[in-house]
């Protein structure tokens, strides 16, 4: 979600392509909207389809990664969350609710806390879709791509000394917090305490990848011609498909080549080698820290968490190109390639899971896919 982002927020002046405002979204005639006289008895949701942003309007118009869910999906009963960034969709027959926590760790943990401790809702047995865009390391896939994901690693909790003062023999500035030194050799496992790392339950994602690994995805020109720029890179050449890795959450928008060698660093040094970077993106550890702590009061279940991240950009530049130069290319004129078959990938991807979940609640509302 990274580059893409820098294009969107260079055109806030053009109506037809801002993200979200904190204002709520006008409701359509075709939309319910559900009062909490109305709604006094908790709702049953089976599951939490989450977005983390739109573009300008919730239909018709430039789709954002909320988009395609609320038109395809049946999200029509509105549900107005003033405690939120965004106003909450529902689709009664399927009983899904759709959620935008709004760009960045503080909207979305933020988003997840209230919706968490909403009167109007019942979690407990929810399952959670967090479906969004990325940017993916060309040396493990293409744009594109869909990625579930094991670990969830934080790229921010750090230390940080200015590139101008590392000493010589240090390979980067940026280090784990509470270290010395980048990397600092550990006896036995390294621990994360303070939410460097996450892990989701294995089992269900081994089964939605699984269930999801064969889908084909959609492919253009335009996405092969940025592909073959990747000449030594073969992962980044090949068509998009759906592939398990591990994401890292950071507020910054990076991107380049020692940039990308320091997030495969900092994802095996948190992971303790087991994980291997995939995807860049901004939320996903505020979401899931949320998301523990509701655990803990028993208003949700972190062991029905799912993160998907689709491929919208490569994380860095080609050979022969510079990383301001990529940068620049991807910000500019026809940019993105990726961007609007990253959108369709994450609801194709997606809601096959979902589907699966709400046909068959009978049989997953007490038994977590993958342990029947």
């Amino acid at each position: 979600m990274r580059i893409v982002l820098l294009s969107l927020l260079s055109c806030l002046a053009l109506s037809a392509c801002q993200p979200g405002t904190d204002a709520p979204t006008q409701t359509t005639p075709a939309e319910a909207v559900k009062t909490p006289a109305e709604s006094a008895e908790k709702l049953q949701v089976k599951a939490v389809v989450v977005a983390m942003f739109e573009i300008g309007e919730d239909e018709g118009d430039r789709p954002g990664e909320f988009q395609f869910w609320k038109e395809r999906y049946g999200l029509t009963e509105k549900y107005p969350f003033p405690h939120g960034f965004h106003d909450l969709y529902y689709n009664p027959e399927k009983g899904v609710l759709g959620m935008v926590t709004g760009m960045g760790i503080a909207r979305a943990s933020s988003a997840f806390t209230a919706l968490g401790l909403d009167s109007r809702f019942d979690l407990t047995k929810a399952y959670w879709l967090i479906a969004g865009i990325a940017g993916i390391d060309p040396q493990d896939g293409s744009i594109g791509s869909a990625v579930w994901t094991d670990y969830l690693v934080d790229g921010d909790l750090a230390h940080q000394i200015d590139a101008r003062e590392i000493p010589e023999d240090w390979s980067t500035g940026y280090f784990p917090l509470f270290a010395n030194e980048p990397y600092p050799e550990q006896e036995g496992e390294v621990v994360a305490r303070n939410g460097e790392v996450f892990q989701l339950n294995t089992t269900l994602v081994d089964w939605a990848f699984n269930l999801t690994k064969d889908i084909e995805l959609m492919d253009t020109d335009a996405m092969l011609a940025l592909r073959s720029k990747y000449t030594e890179m073969p992962a980044a050449q090949l068509p998009p498909k759906v592939l398990r890795g591990d994401h890292l959450s950071a507020s910054t928008f990076w991107h380049g080549k020692l940039f990308n060698d320091w997030a495969n660093d900092w994802t095996a040094f948190w992971t303790n080698g087991k994980g291997n970077f995939m995807t860049s993106g901004m939320e996903d550890t505020g979401s899931y820290q949320a998301l523990t702590y509701l655990d803990n009061a028993g208003l949700a279940d972190k062991k029905r968490v799912m993160v998907l991240r689709t491929a919208s950009n490569f994380t860095m530049q080609p050979t022969g190109m510079t990383a301001a130069e990529n940068l620049a290319s991807e910000s500019s004129g026809a940019g993105y390639a990726g961007m609007l078959p990253s959108l369709e990938a994450a609801y194709t991807v997606g809601s096959t899971v979902i589907d699966e979940i709400v046909l068959n609640w009978d049989k997953y509302q007490d038994t977590l896919p993958g342990q029947q």
